[in-house]
């Protein structure tokens, strides 16, 4: 096993931030504004894994949601980067949705948030 005197980060050392807790608590609460929502972190882990979905197969995989309400999240989080929207042109209609890059980074993070919140003594 080999170590490092250095200090490990996620961001290059070039685009590291310095963050007060005034731009601290404004960043958190920019995410928090992208992920809210009552169907987005249901969508996000039906996405998980590279996974590949049509519309339809995400209907059927959260039942309780309504079509117009799973087609505003859908859009908000494509707007927002975290998903990618693929139309084939064919008849009849399919379109199919995936995390991007950015958006399936997020699932560490949930992880992280799913392990604290167990953790609550």
């Amino acid at each position: 096993m080999t170590s490092t005197h250095q200090k490990v980060g996620y961001l290059p050392e070039g685009k590291r931030v310095e963050y007060t807790p005034a731009t601290a608590a404004s960043g958190v609460e920019h995410v928090i504004r992208m992920l809210e929502g009552r169907w987005k972190l249901v969508i996000l882990f039906h996405l998980f894994g590279g996974k590949l979905l049509r519309f339809s197969d995400l209907e059927r995989a959260i039942p309780t949601i309504s079509q117009k309400m799973l087609i505003q999240q859908l859009r908000q989080m494509e707007t927002d980067g975290i998903v990618t929207r693929i139309v084939h042109h064919q008849v009849p209609p399919k379109v199919e949705y995936q995390l991007t890059e950015w958006g399936q980074s997020l699932c560490p993070v949930l992880d992280a948030l799913l392990t604290w919140a167990e953790a609550k003594p």
